[in-house]
């Protein structure tokens, strides 16, 4: 069996249906995939952003999934598969508000609220970078973009490939701001506790599918 662990509130990656139990996303459909490729059964770990590095370290899961940026700290504990895809913070507001929040110095002022959810690279990327405007944690990232578009905050920083997927979700409420020049790189990979043989799979199983055309299939399908 493998065991996958993943928060559930991150889309398109992964996202937890709290009525039914099940999850969907680009990462819990890449999960299964690679069940298949292992040949073996599947089972989601329930996890949080702030409890992904213990769940590694304990050795709760078989891998982490779901959206997952590639970060030393991260590094030290476990493995990182090759990067599946290319990233980086870039802010989404109210498409009437895009104009006032391209660059970091009109973000970083006095006046502006900018939300973000608990334990992971978003927060950490707001508290690194602003001084002067407001950080608001907001507990659950499966309703904080409808937080936003309620206007209780002004912006939010995030991954460029989610700007994009909820701008999709709310359109011409919410807008993505230069989500193809965003303000730092990352990369998107999958995080396991330090087994080569597990690794040197994962690292070529995405290889082919990219090859086959399944990772491109299921990319248009979340992202496109």
């Amino acid at each position: 069996m493998l065991r996958v662990g993943t928060t559930g509130d991150y889309r398109p990656f992964t996202a937890l249906d709290k009525g039914t139990g099940g999850y969907s996303g680009f990462d819990v459909d890449m999960a299964q995939a690679l069940a298949k490729a292992l040949g073996v059964s599947i089972a989601f770990a329930p996890t949080t952003w702030s409890g992904l590095a213990k769940g590694i370290a304990d050795g709760d899961f078989d891998i982490a999934m779901g959206g997952i940026s590639v970060t030393l700290d991260r590094q030290k504990i476990g493995f990182f598969s090759a990067p599946y895809m290319r990233d980086g913070k870039t802010p989404i507001a109210r498409c009437f508000d895009q104009e006032k929040y391209q660059t970091l110095a009109e973000i970083d002022r006095a006046g502006v609220t900018v939300i973000a959810n608990p334990g992971g690279t978003n927060e950490r990327f707001d508290r690194a970078h602003l001084r002067a405007a407001d950080i608001l944690v907001y507990p659950d990232n499966l309703t904080i973009f409808d937080q936003l578009a309620a206007g209780r905050a002004n912006l939010m920083i995030t991954d460029a490939s989610e700007t994009r997927f909820q701008a999709k979700m709310h359109p011409g409420v919410l807008c993505a701001i230069h989500p193809d020049q965003p303000f730092d790189f990352a990369e998107k990979a999958y995080w396991m506790p330090p087994d080569p043989a597990l690794k040197a799979f994962v690292d070529q199983w995405p290889h082919l599918a990219k090859e086959d055309g399944e990772f491109d299939a299921l990319y248009d399908k979340w992202f496109r």
